[in-house]
């Protein structure tokens, strides 16, 4: 077995429930391998909510909490004021972060939170049913939207920029070196940290949303339909909406603002000018 996978997996838990040809098992491994890269395997505890990309977490041999649909940044918010010490990392899918857990992703976003989120973005409901999500294309025929999806889909990466998030990249299953070096430099960063990654879903995204159901092919489209967005534009957002016009998706690191105060940084500046300290 992998070395990876002899430290950092339960293998009585194994096999995992993923679909064959998820892009799960690739982020899984990408953040073992961050992890290994730090040599930071005691010190991090890992939050999930529901959905098939919460379940990458279970099989690590790590303090896990695997909590409700939409709850786990706010879980991983009390984890990290009652444990400061602890590097927390989020496991989390566009359903379950940005719908019924929008409303913890903004908070947290604002606060600037030492919290690493890891957001499988696979563009559905995949595990249950292939309903549409925040993130589903216009004219994608879901469950949800027999006729063709009309809603523009949400940008995570934009949304979260704009409240505060001090780390925010985008990469995809076809990118895992890339990937692995996004979730160290998260794990490393002092301040909320959010990585979207584009993932196949081949049994529900794959016909509803690509058109194509073998794995390979749809990461060959996410190669395709990528480009790399280069750090220190005078206008980043400016820049990935032109080239979003010509139907392109930015992938890259769009923020590291290393000065940027940790929320719990203020709460002890407040408490020290309170008297408390």
């Amino acid at each position: 077995m992998n070395k990876l996978y002899e430290k950092y997996i339960k293998k009585e838990s194994l096999p995992t429930l993923f679909c064959p040809g998820c892009g799960n098992g690739i982020i899984q491994i990408a953040a073992m391998e961050a992890m290994e890269k730090l040599d930071c395997k005691d010190d991090v505890a890992c939050v999930s909510g529901i959905g098939c990309s919460s379940w990458i977490p279970c099989y690590y041999k790590l303090d896990v909490i695997h909590t409700m649909h939409g709850r786990a940044i706010a879980f991983a918010e009390g984890l990290k004021l009652s444990r400061p010490d602890k590097k927390i990392m989020v496991f989390t899918g566009d359903g379950d972060c940005m719908a019924i857990g929008g409303n913890h992703l903004l908070h947290a976003a604002q606060r600037n939170i030492d919290l690493t989120v890891v957001m499988v973005n696979n563009y559905i409901y995949g595990m249950t049913g292939g309903q549409k999500s925040p993130t589903t294309p216009i004219g994608a025929k879901t469950k949800t939207s027999p006729y063709g999806c009309i809603d523009e889909p949400m940008n995570a990466c934009k949304l979260v920029m704009s409240l505060g998030a001090s780390y925010v990249a985008r990469w995809t299953t076809a990118h895992p070196v890339q990937l692995a070096k996004a979730i160290a430099e998260g794990l490393e960063h002092k301040g909320f940290s959010f990585i979207e990654v584009l993932s196949q879903c081949p049994v529900q995204a794959g016909k509803n949303v690509w058109g194509e159901k073998e794995p390979a092919k749809i990461m060959e489209k996410y190669k395709e339909c990528t480009y790399l967005y280069k750090l220190g534009s005078d206008d980043p957002t400016g820049a990935m909406a032109e080239k979003n016009s010509e139907g392109l998706i930015p992938i890259g690191l769009f923020k590291h603002d290393e000065g940027a105060k940790e929320y719990l940084e203020r709460v002890e500046d407040r408490l020290t000018e309170c008297g408390v300290r």
